[in-house]
């Protein structure tokens, strides 16, 4: 594996890291009985609205768990599996579900709740980078 192979996983490893720690603190946040000061500003920019609404979880699932699990599974990937011959397509599969599945809701925060969760927001933007770099990571293998 060259350089810029190693330094694609590494930077899509530091992102899915940052994921986890963002997803973890909505977790929290959905759990959570107090209102939070951090990322409350108005009934526009509330991440208690939306970590508490009732989309915030699936089939009873909270998503910010979801989103845990996702760049947990994004960080194996791009850490202890990326010497795998199957790895490129995995990681870009993936890290495309996730960005869909984050577009997805983005438009319930904007249309459903009318309120927007900058946590959300900070995981759409850190899975939007983490698809653009597993896009490279794919098209430098099918080079290779």
């Amino acid at each position: 594996m060259n350089v810029l192979a190693r330094a694609l996983f590494a930077v899509i490893a530091v992102l899915s890291l940052a994921g986890v720690v963002v997803s973890a603190v909505s977790l929290q946040r959905h759990y959570a009985k107090s209102a939070t000061g951090f990322c409350d500003f108005s009934q526009r920019f509330s991440c208690d609205i939306v970590n508490r609404s009732e989309q915030s979880s699936i089939v009873g699932i909270p998503v910010a768990g979801i989103g845990v699990a996702g760049y947990a599974a994004l960080f194996v990937l791009s850490t202890f599996w990326k010497s795998r011959t199957d790895t490129p397509n995995r990681l870009l599969g993936a890290a495309i579900a996730g960005l869909a599945f984050a577009l997805y809701l983005t438009y319930v925060e904007a249309y459903v709740l009318e309120t927007w969760c900058i946590l959300c927001l900070t995981s759409l933007v850190l899975i939007s980078l983490i698809s653009l770099f597993a896009v490279m990571v794919r098209l430098r293998d099918a080079k290779a």
